[in-house]
């Protein structure tokens, strides 16, 4: 079941471009979790919401190729999440959709819930997630026109996303904290 219209509105960007210094050098989005890569997953809850979805990943390209329709590494010498987000291929959707890897349980209504968020906002660019009182950044729902102001701020040094949020206009959307289960420690998986 679709949550979104399929009229190329939003765009899907997972991020796997990590190091995996937490685990151990392995490479997050494809160690288990129930049984699947964690990356299986997250493409299983995030594919019905956008119309194209996208990847970052900087190693196992082909691995990450049969989960989304497009894959892409980050461009050199930017280092964290933002660097995924910077290094997106051009999307024709004004609207995109991004998440982690390491989140198998991702709400199935968050770019619905995210899009009822900005559009209450119309003069915010970014909407993303809250679940009793944390933050969650990188599940967020973007417009296009807030990448215009990444160059820059990656420029001048910022590598934090929530650096960067604060100088856009966000907007925030309430969820239950258990869509947040974060795989990010070798215990944390099978």
């Amino acid at each position: 079941m679709n949550n979104v219209p399929q009229n190329g509105r939003i765009a899907g960007l997972i991020l796997a471009g990590g190091s995996g210094q937490r685990m151990n050098g392995r490479d997050k989005g494809l160690l288990p979790w129930h049984g699947q890569p964690l990356i299986a997953q997250v493409a299983a809850r995030l594919r019905p919401q956008v119309n194209t979805l996208y990847i970052s990943c900087n190693r196992n390209i082909a691995e990450y190729a049969g989960y989304a329709d497009r894959v892409f590494s980050d461009a050199p010498g930017y280092g964290g999440p933002l660097a995924g987000l910077y290094s997106l291929p051009a999307a024709t959707a004004p609207l995109l959709l991004l998440t982690p890897c390491d989140t198998p349980l991702v709400p199935r209504d968050l770019a619905t819930t995210l899009l009822q968020a900005l559009e209450a906002t119309p003069h915010a660019d970014i909407a993303y997630a809250t679940a009793e009182g944390s933050s969650h950044y990188l599940h967020a729902l973007l417009r296009h026109r807030a990448l215009a102001t990444l160059p820059a701020y990656l420029a001048a040094g910022g590598r934090a996303v929530k650096g960067w949020y604060a100088r856009q206009h966000v907007v925030t959307a309430e969820f239950d904290a258990a869509y947040f289960l974060n795989c990010n420690t070798p215990d944390s998986v099978d």
